[in-house]
């Protein structure tokens, strides 16, 4: 669980109640913290992806990313595409697809080489939850509002989330 760092939280933020983390609680610039939970991506019984050694990305006012070690990941339902992105914290990422996808819609990305201060993620793949089913420890992940996000919802997080309706000035 996730420490609130001591900046305010706005007041039009959601005051988390127990076993919850608000994400206006998380700092900027991001950090990285692993986990233990059990995180699976596809169907239970056919997942791309399962482990209890994922990292989560955590940045103000968004949902976490987990990343997953590449050792945890099932590659031969997936392909490389040749989408490639750059985030100013981690450096340049490339795009999978499902290896059945005739439309190349990236459902995955990976950091090669990510920057110093997110070397930790360096070959762990993050998957977009509105594009592949993610659970967390039993429960469905709820994506991230907007097209570009690939933030993961559950019952433990509060918002309001980067991406909902009228949050495009934060």
């Amino acid at each position: 669980m996730w420490k609130h760092t001591g900046q305010k939280r706005p007041d039009f933020a959601v005051a988390p109640g127990p076993d919850q983390e608000s994400v206006w609680d998380y700092p900027r610039p991001p950090v990285l913290v692993s986990t233990d939970e059990v995180v699976v991506v596809g169907a239970p019984d056919a997942p791309i992806a399962r482990t209890r050694s994922a990292l989560r990305v955590l940045e103000t006012a968004s949902p976490p990313t987990y990343y997953i070690p590449e050792t945890d990941i099932d590659w031969s339902q997936l392909r490389a595409i040749p989408n490639h992105s750059f985030c100013e914290w981690k450096g340049q990422a490339s795009y999978f697809a499902l290896l059945d996808d005739p439309r190349d819609r990236a459902v995955a990305w990976l950091y090669a080489n990510p920057s110093a201060s997110f070397a930790a993620i360096d070959r762990h793949v993050s998957f977009y939850p509105a594009r592949v089913e993610c659970w967390v420890n039993g429960e469905r992940v709820r994506p991230q509002a907007g097209g570009f996000y690939g933030g993961w919802i559950t019952d433990r997080l509060v918002g309001p989330f980067k991406g909902e309706p009228g949050t495009g000035h934060w």
